[in-house]
Parts: structure tokens; C-alpha cells; sequence
């Protein structure tokens, strides 16, 4: 399964990104490299939320 992620610049250095699909879904990081590692356990933790709630 592919899903976009939109990364930003932080103002204050380092960056973020949110995952338009999942909306609440946002992590950040100081380098490219550890935003993509959050990102991932960022999305495996919205997925997992939505996953567990009851209807």
C-alpha cells in the first residue's frame, strides 16, 4: 500500500509532514531520514487506532 506524505521545512529547523489521508495523521524530524523512520511509526499508529475502535 502506498500512501503521500506532504513534508514541510519547520520554521525552527528540521521538518514535518502529515499524511492527508489520515487526517490528524503528523510527525516530525530533524533530518529527512528520521522524518521518514517517525513517519512510518506514525502511520502504523493512526492505521492501528482506526483499526481497534468499535463502530
Amino acid at each position: 500500500m502506498k500512501i503521500k506524505a506532504v513534508v514541510h521545512e519547520a520554521d525552527e529547523g528540521g521538518f514535518w509532514a502529515e499524511v492527508p489521508a489520515l487526517p490528524g495523521c503528523a510527525t516530525q524530524g530533524e533530518t529527512l531520514e528520521e522524518l521518514v523512520r517517525n513517519l512510518h511509526e506514525a502511520i502504523e499508529g493512526c492505521l492501528s487506532v482506526d483499526v481497534e475502535e468499535p463502530l
